[in-house]
């Protein structure tokens, strides 16, 4: 597995290099994995995501003009903007940067420019949310080179603003709010409406394991906004505002009133919402049986109910749940394409992520990376030798 020292070392080399001089300031922020929780966010829900030691990392230094001047490893690029003249081109990955330098500008007028480098180790497209990683990494570095106080509740929606409104995804808070607010050791049960978190610890016997399928999909242009406005649609007909009000007792007396489709995607989200509450209470208590079902009952729910898997994952997550070392797997993120998760007996973990690969590629052909994962903090800042601003 990547650590944090390798692409860590690689912004502050490269930076060094191209830049002629060491950075002041190194930020990073985490990827994520959902545990359990899945399409629930945007309806105002709960999910119990965790941040993982893989994460962005941007390396920088202060300018005394409004140019942010960026070279990314992952996309071997080098791209700028000006703060006075901000303008998307699109989705590519500086746009991730200057929309959430949009949204701050808005709060605090005054950002002032920088140069830096940025890398991650969080594979890109695999639904481990790289996107809210390199948001709340910039947002860090904003944050701190313009005085303004770092609150993990207000820069995650800043940071979910600028996926929305400037990128054109209409996500969810989990993965800006659980890179931003992620604690070591725990998972992270967050209140999708109020916003209120609770730490679970993960329990130190067992492992998560990240099963990358070695597919991807794009959320600008798949069913993930026809699956939120069915959602929608759900909540409106059952004459609430948003689908986390309705109680299963609720659902099952009135789910007749719902055309079989809208259906369908309410009752995902009304008993995920029930699974993911049952679930933290499982990980307080240290059930990792208990856990492991409700995954398995989860992932059921998204390829039947809420149709966003597809034969990729759903081979995976049977060879995990058919290993011996394994409690519960379940695809996680949007879908489409992308990761599953696996709760695995820790001792048994490199096995079990060896074993699951191999088959995994006999059946399908695709030769998947599988990651064993543990509980880190949300976004950081780490200053170094402060540099004086340059031009």
């Amino acid at each position: 597995m990547t650590t944090e020292n390798g692409p860590r070392a690689a912004v502050v080399q490269t930076f060094t290099e191209r830049f002629g001089g060491a950075p002041a300031l190194v930020a990073r922020a985490p990827g994520r994995v959902n545990l359990i929780g899945e399409h629930t966010d945007y309806n105002d829900g709960f999910v119990l995501p965790m941040a993982i030691d893989r994460a962005v990392w941007i390396a920088l230094r202060p300018r005394a003009d409004s140019v942010v001047r960026i070279r990314s490893l992952d996309f071997d690029e080098e791209c700028e903007f000006d703060l006075a003249h901000l303008a998307s081109s699109g989705t590519q990955w500086i746009d991730y940067v200057q929309a959430v330098a949009w949204v701050l500008q808005k709060r605090k007028r005054d950002l002032g420019g920088w140069e830096g480098v940025a890398a991650g180790d969080v594979p890109i497209g695999a639904g481990l949310s790289s996107s809210a990683a390199l948001e709340l990494a910039a947002a860090r570095a904003f944050a701190t080179l313009s005085g303004m106080p770092w609150d993990a509740r207000e820069m995650a929606l800043a940071a979910q603003r600028a996926e929305n409104e400037w990128i054109g995804v209409q996500c969810g808070i989990m993965d800006q709010m659980i890179s931003a607010a992620g604690e070591e050791g725990y998972a992270l049960l967050i209140d999708c409406r109020s916003l209120e978190t609770r730490a679970v610890p993960v329990p130190a016997d067992t492992a998560v394991v990240i099963l990358d399928t070695a597919t991807r999909r794009g959320l600008v242009d798949s069913a993930y906004n026809d699956r939120r406005a069915h959602c929608e649609t759900a909540a409106a007909l059952l004459e609430v505002p948003a689908l986390r009000d309705v109680d299963l007792a609720t659902f099952a007396a009135n789910e007749d009133r719902l055309e079989p489709l809208i259906r369908r995607r309410a009752r995902h989200v009304v008993t995920e919402n029930e699974r993911t509450l049952q679930a933290a209470d499982a990980l307080r208590r240290g059930d990792a049986e208990e856990m492991g079902r409700l995954m398995n009952a989860s992932h059921a729910s998204l390829r039947n109910d809420f149709e966003v898997s597809r034969r990729e994952l759903d081979v995976m997550v049977e060879l995990a749940q058919a290993h011996p070392a394994c409690y519960g797997a379940r695809m996680t993120g949007a879908g489409f394409g992308g990761c599953a998760v696996a709760l695995v007996r820790r001792e048994g973990a490199d096995k079990f992520a060896r074993t699951v690969a191999a088959a995994y590629e006999q059946v399908i052909g695709l030769t998947p990376r599988l990651y064993v994962c543990s509980a880190t903090a949300g976004a950081s800042v780490e200053t170094l030798d402060v540099q004086p601003a340059v031009v």
